[in-house]
């Protein structure tokens, strides 16, 4: 299978909650349109520094991770960053790679927003036993009693 990307809508979660709160117009909220490599060996979404700068993203921690390459570097982390492909949406946090990294689409904002890679037609797609809405799946926990 050949290297999969996707359009993607990345938008400063701050800024979103500031705006559902009328404290910011809608129209200042920070976000843009990134084409985006899938990874589903990448953990996170990963983003670069030109993005985070773009979206004023804050920083929340930092995080050593394991480049391709095999060389470990201590990466910022950015949050909360909204990312919508489609009819689907999910809020969670970003890695900040060096300088121009390309960005990654990682397995947890995916399985979040219950998308796949379509083998055949190499590209995301919204999950089709369920494309109106995110499914999630529960395994149900037998005789728990919670106290």
């Amino acid at each position: 299978m050949g290297l999969v990307y996707a359009d993607i809508e990345l938008i400063n979660g701050g800024d979103l909650e500031m705006s559902r709160r009328n404290l910011l117009d809608v129209d200042e909220v920070k976000r843009m349109h990134v084409n985006i490599l899938v990874d589903t060996g990448a953990i996170m979404l990963c983003i670069n520094e030109n993005i985070q700068e773009q979206l004023q993203l804050p920083v929340v921690e930092t995080r050593k991770a394991q480049l391709a390459n095999g060389h470990i570097v201590e990466c910022n982390v950015v949050a909360p960053v909204e990312v919508r492909f489609k009819n689907r949406q999910t809020t969670c946090r970003a890695m900040v790679l060096p300088d121009d990294s390309e960005p990654l689409l990682g397995a947890i904002p995916m399985e979040d927003m219950d998308v796949l890679v379509h083998p055949a037609r190499q590209e995301l797609v919204v999950h089709p036993d369920h494309p109106y809405f995110a499914q999630m799946k529960i395994k149900k926990i037998e005789n728990h009693k919670i106290s």
